[in-house]
């Protein structure tokens, strides 16, 4: 096992992109927050059930269930809620993951500025390299449709939601158990959901195969596989180290997204994905 710790942060980011592809499939079929909602209780029943047969410990703090609450809100709720919110409503998937993908600057600075992190010199030249690089892809996009910057701000939403996650966890509850602390954490996303759904939705799903299958990957794969991988490397790195990870992920999904659903990019977006893997190779180097 140990000679795949350095994996599991590229494990992780492949299997975090392929969530906005799981999206696309599944949202033909279901309101987003709707979807969302059903994805937190099936997973927070799937990790609460392997917590029991495994008799994990249960955290007895208040305090801690509160802080755990708050960040699987910010994390999962609202972070999920925005990207999803975004695809649906005509947001390419790649972009998307391009506009959430600025987080790892945004994390950087928020670090720095709360001296929660000191971030080094080689780390800031990384992180500028992959704005660069994730602006190129960005900007390729721009301009495509009037209502472009409309669907754009539920995903800036999810941008700054993740972003303060990340650093409430890191800073209020960087240690649990996996199983215990994310069930509570699904929970919590869980309600969040179910007060915006039956608030702005008709709570109507048609369920076909597409989204069985959609909704089955992103429980498995995502909810419990990588959100997993998430709060280990949240545990073990820093802020800023786990957050240039997410520059990774708008290149990745772009090419699931262009061999599914053909959504091309030109030369200039092609150029900033091999700047923004620059920029996050530069940013991880001072962590190791």
């Amino acid at each position: 096992m140990s000679a795949l710790q350095p994996l599991l942060p590229y494990f992780f980011v492949v299997l975090w992109s392929t969530g906005f592809i799981g999206a696309r499939f599944g949202l033909p079929h279901a309101e987003p927050l709707t979807f969302l909602l059903v994805r937190f209780l099936l997973a927070m029943l799937l990790l609460g059930g392997i917590a029991v047969l495994a008799r994990a410990p249960w955290p007895k703090d208040l305090r801690l269930i509160a802080h755990l609450a708050v960040a699987g809100m910010l994390l999962h709720g609202v972070y999920l809620g925005g990207v999803f919110a975004a695809i649906g409503h005509g947001l390419p998937a790649g972009v998307t993951a391009l506009v959430v993908g600025v987080q790892p600057l945004l994390t950087a600075v928020s670090a720095f500025l709360l001296r929660q992190e000191r971030v080094s010199a080689r780390q800031w030249m990384g992180l500028a390299a992959g704005f660069i690089g994730v602006t190129l892809v960005l900007s390729s996009k721009l301009g495509a449709s009037a209502s472009f910057g409309v669907m754009l701000v539920p995903a800036l939403i999810a941008l700054f939601a993740i972003t303060a996650g990340t650093l409430y966890q890191k800073r209020f509850c960087p240690h649990f158990d996996l199983r215990t602390g994310s069930a509570i954490q699904f929970a919590a996303a869980a309600a969040l959901m179910a007060i915006g759904a039956a608030a702005s939705e008709s709570m109507v799903i048609d369920w076909t195969p597409e989204f069985t299958f959609a909704l089955g990957w992103l429980v498995v794969a995502l909810s419990v596989g990588a959100i997993s991988l998430l709060n280990v490397l949240i545990r073990r790195g820093s802020a800023v180290n786990v957050a240039s990870l997410f520059y990774l992920t708008p290149p990745i999904t772009a090419v699931f997204a262009w061999l599914l659903f053909d959504e091309r990019l030109n030369l200039a977006a092609l150029c900033g994905m091999l700047l923004t893997a620059g920029g996050v190779y530069l940013a991880r180097q001072t962590s190791r």
